[in-house]
């Protein structure tokens, strides 16, 4: 393997190159010198811009380190007390600050001379949306949501099953799903259920707290609701609530069918009389399930492999992450469900989080947060912070067109050609799947915060709703029903991070054209990705897009166009 060189923080110009975050106290200086600095010139206003970057990526980094080491190990009270510090006394201290320092820069008379620059134009208009939003009563409510947020990382980390007298996290125990003995399955699945069913009430009740104080803080921000707040929190200045409900219709319209047809023949190929929820992850064909690697070590190698297939500099990107610790990947207890790419502002290298167990589903995962990280390295010399947080739309880009690009290499991890092949059409027909769940989370979102006063029945009755509206009509719920009343429970970003899951059906559709422009021809495909990760936060999603030669358009026409294109690669396999 070639020899990794490890990015080194760059200097410091503003805060002491040894300065680490302890207390707000320490903090403060800083940001008073900002908002008192005198800035008499463009150039002024540009190393002021630069030094409050410098700040914010401190601070950012700083952050990054609590929430990963508590999310590696929730069950350590050291690491969960320094998240909760920084989120009790350090991240309310720092919102009025950032509000003064927003109000500098758009009252400043230079700032007409950066908005014709890359990139300014978009910094300029997220700092007048978050002073428009930016509430003094907002900042407790706030600490208060992320304390309550931490509680259902808490109670998912430390949900586990016994099975055959191991106990298993639910991560480990959803494998058994895959297996041909459909006993097992039925086993596994209601042991998961009934796990996650012992916390249906906690986490109903903490569903309900979060959304009167998220609806609180709309309030309080002049918003009608809790939906139009976060649009505009997010910066959504490319789409509306509308395009979402025509987007939730295409899929109902275009996919929904599709996923019909797919349990039809899976329901005929395991000839069951009744196709049941624990027979949806096992291979249709009955066949064991793919083994994509044999431990964390292995994927990782694996990983690093595929991507420096891809391009050198990608395999380079995985490689240096494995030399500086940068990779948590094999679940075990105590760790939070899911998994992540967290940027870290300052060295520019992130951290990935994942929870491996040695499924398929586990390796593309790897390929997607690998995208992230990639988009990480891409934009990670860029002038300040803001241009390299892209919107999430073109952050969730860069993932998901990985997922399809790798495909090319994937049989670094199935040398037998039929396990590649399965693979590849696994892949695909879970993008089938994953259309019409990201509707129906998106739209329960928009239904629970349009309608905030509900009662946990009503709830349950319009999940219900929505959730027939885009699963399929083969799947058979009898007994389950209660299992299916929470289903949504199990979608963390319905806790944590509301009203971002849209982005992965968009960028889903953004991902398949640029898999198309790939196969058409590989140096111009990737070339085209990676022109768009490399603009970060500079130009708008429809640009950004653009750059890679495809289009931000999520039209029932156009989602047709790529689904006849998905189940022609289907065919083909």
């Amino acid at each position: 393997m070639d020899s990794v060189s490890i990015p080194q923080r760059p200097a410091r110009q503003f805060l002491p190159s040894d300065f680490n975050i302890s207390t707000w106290q320490a903090l403060t200086p800083y940001f008073e010198d900002l908002i008192a600095r005198s800035i008499g010139n463009e150039k002024d206003l540009e190393k002021w811009l630069a030094d409050r970057s410098e700040l914010e990526s401190v601070i950012s980094e700083d952050l990054g380190w609590r929430y990963i080491r508590m999310t590696c190990y929730t069950d350590n009270e050291t690491y969960s007390k320094s998240y909760q510090d920084f989120v009790e006394n350090i991240q309310p201290q720092i919102a009025p600050f950032a509000d003064q320092l927003n109000r500098k820069l758009t009252e400043s008379p230079w700032l007409s001379t950066l908005e014709s620059k890359p990139g300014y134009n978009i910094l300029i208009r997220n700092v007048k949306k978050d002073i428009e939003l930016f509430r003094d009563e907002n900042i407790p409510l706030f600490t208060q949501i992320n304390t309550e947020t931490q509680k259902y990382a808490q109670l998912s980390g430390a949900m586990t099953v016994e099975i055959e007298g191991k106990e298993l996290t639910l991560q480990q125990a959803g494998v058994i799903l895959q297996s041909t003995d459909r006993a097992k399955r039925e086993n596994a699945y209601l042991k998961i259920s009934e796990r996650r069913l012992k916390d249906k009430e906690t986490l109903d009740g903490l569903y309900s707290t979060l959304i009167g104080l998220r609806h609180q803080v709309a309030g309080n921000a002049g918003q009608a609701n809790f939906r139009d707040y976060m649009f505009k929190s997010y910066g959504r200045f490319d789409y509306t609530p509308k395009d979402c409900f025509n987007f939730h219709e295409a899929i109902a319209t275009e996919v929904v069918p599709l996923l019909n047809e797919f349990n039809k023949e899976r329901k005929k190929k395991l000839a069951v009389e009744k196709l049941k929820p624990w027979d949806k992850a096992v291979d249709a064909d009955s066949l064991p399930p793919l083994k994509a690697f044999e431990n964390g070590k292995d994927l990782t190698e694996k990983s690093i492999e595929c991507f420096r297939r891809l391009d050198p500099f990608l395999g380079q990107c995985l490689s240096i992450m494995k030399e500086m610790g940068h990779l948590d990947l094999e679940s075990r207890k105590g760790k939070a469900p899911g998994g992540y790419n967290y940027p870290l502002a300052e060295i520019g290298v992130p951290f990935i989080f994942m929870n491996a167990t040695s499924t398929l589903r586990d390796m593309t995962t790897i390929m997607h947060e690998g995208g992230h990280a990639v988009h990480n390295f891409l934009t990670k010399d860029l002038a300040l912070a803001d241009f390299k947080s892209p919107s999430m739309e073109v952050a969730e880009l860069a993932s998901m067109s990985m997922e399809l690009i790798s495909m090319k290499h994937w049989d670094i991890f199935f040398a037998n050609e039929a396990e590649l092949k399965r693979a590849k059409r696994e892949q695909l027909e879970d993008i089938i799947e994953t259309l019409p769940w990201v509707a129906t989370i998106d739209k329960f979102q928009h239904w629970v915060y349009e309608n905030p006063s509900h009662t946990p029945a009503q709830r349950k009755q319009m999940w219900n709703e929505i959730f027939a509206r885009f699963s399929d009509t083969i799947t058979d719920w009898d007994g389950q029903e209660t299992v299916r009343d929470y289903l949504w429970q199990k979608q963390l970003h319905l806790y944590e991070v509301p009203f971002y899951y849209i982005e992965y059906g968009m960028a889903q559709l953004g991902a398949i054209a640029l898999w198309r422009n790939y196969k058409l021809n590989n140096q111009k495909g990737l070339q085209g990705y990676m022109n768009a990760l490399k603009l970060g936060n500079l130009k708008t999603i429809p640009e950004t897009y653009a750059a890679a030669n495809i289009r931000f358009d999520f039209s029932q026409s156009y989602i047709k166009e790529l689904m006849d294109f998905v189940r022609a690669e289907l065919a083909a396999i």
